[in-house]
């Protein structure tokens, strides 16, 4: 690791947050802690971290709320920790901006598994041609800026790669579990909510009516497709 990557841990529970400390720094990365949601965010505005691991049931501000307000100003991604494991949890924590969601108890492997994914997306995506463009929707691969009507839209690392995932099989129908082993990671395979969510929220910052979608198509039973504009 030529770099120390930066990793905020924010939990309520002692043991846990020491834990989990402990096995981090020993691998290597820079690791910086909270106890609560309000010191998460005022961490995270400190120290700038390459990935944010949450639990979503903390003291003064819950970690849903932390990652609410960290979305507001940063892209960093987002790693939830909780107890419940419902479908309608992971779905709520990923609508309010969190890239991952992991259900306790869990082991340490897993954990570090989920943040190495995370920084690879954040890394700069290799592809075939540097830029495309497509009526008022721009992708600059090479420097990973997205623009609408010549605009920037502010994207998260994991929304952005989406995109590039998809712009980059344009036309192709690709399946969930294509997505998500291609934006997610080859661990990924039977979340198909990550990508229902992430797919609306595409759909809410480069489609001119995200209601009637026309760039991102639902291909329904099987996946999506990129049509781009003609």
């Amino acid at each position: 690791m030529p770099e120390k990557s930066r990793i905020l841990i924010a939990d309520d529970e002692p043991k846990i947050l020491m834990f989990i400390r402990a096995n981090l720094a020993a691998r290597g990365y820079e690791v910086h802690v909270a106890q609560d949601g309000l010191e998460a965010v005022e961490v995270a505005a400190r120290v700038t971290p390459d990935v944010i691991v949450l639990d979503v049931n903390m003291p003064r501000m819950d970690g849903i709320e932390a990652c609410r307000r960290i979305r507001e100003w940063s892209n960093v991604p987002i790693i939830m920790l909780s107890v419940r494991g419902d479908e309608v949890d992971k779905v709520k924590a990923l609508d309010e901006g969190a890239d991952d969601y992991v259900t306790k108890p869990f082991g340490i492997e897993e954990l570090l598994a989920r943040i190495r994914v995370a920084l690879r997306r954040s890394k700069v995506t290799t592809t075939s041609c540097p830029s495309f463009k497509a009526g008022n929707l721009e992708v600059d691969f090479s420097n990973r800026v997205v623009r609408r009507g010549g605009q920037p839209v502010k994207l998260t690392p994991t929304e952005y790669e989406l995109l590039a995932y998809l712009v980059s099989n344009r036309g192709k129908v690709v399946s969930h579990r294509q997505i998500l082993h291609s934006v997610w990671g080859p661990e990924y395979g039977e979340e198909s909510e990550y990508v229902r969510v992430f797919i609306r929220q595409l759909r809410s910052k480069i489609e001119d009516d995200p209601s009637n979608p026309q760039l991102v198509r639902t291909e329904t039973r099987v996946g999506y497709r990129f049509v781009p504009p003609e």
